[in-house]
């Protein structure tokens, strides 16, 4: 088994309207994930608050909120609705 990991690390998140956040990850694709449907369990209730929502930010390689909840980063990337793909190579 490899030590790498399987799935690409987030390198930056920004809020979108309806309680989505755009999402890039470090192999250049780009996508929007839907947290509405998850803000009525557990600590992801404080999110419906839009000002504690929008204290999204990267942690290690996905995504925090200033209230404590945070996200598993294979299921921000398998949850995503990808909507760009770039090469890793561009710059």
């Amino acid at each position: 088994m490899t030590e790498n990991r399987m799935y690409p690390a987030v390198v930056s998140v920004a809020c979108s309207a309806d309680y989505t956040l755009v999402v890039t990850f470090d192999n250049g694709e780009q996508g929007l994930l839907d947290m509405e449907p998850y803000l009525d369990f557990g600590v992801f209730r404080k999110l419906q608050d839009p000002g504690v929502f929008r204290t999204v930010h990267i942690s290690f390689d996905t995504i925090a909120w200033d209230s404590g909840a945070d996200l598993d980063p294979e299921f921000v990337y398998k949850k995503c609705r990808i909507t760009e793909r770039r090469s890793k190579e561009t710059s």
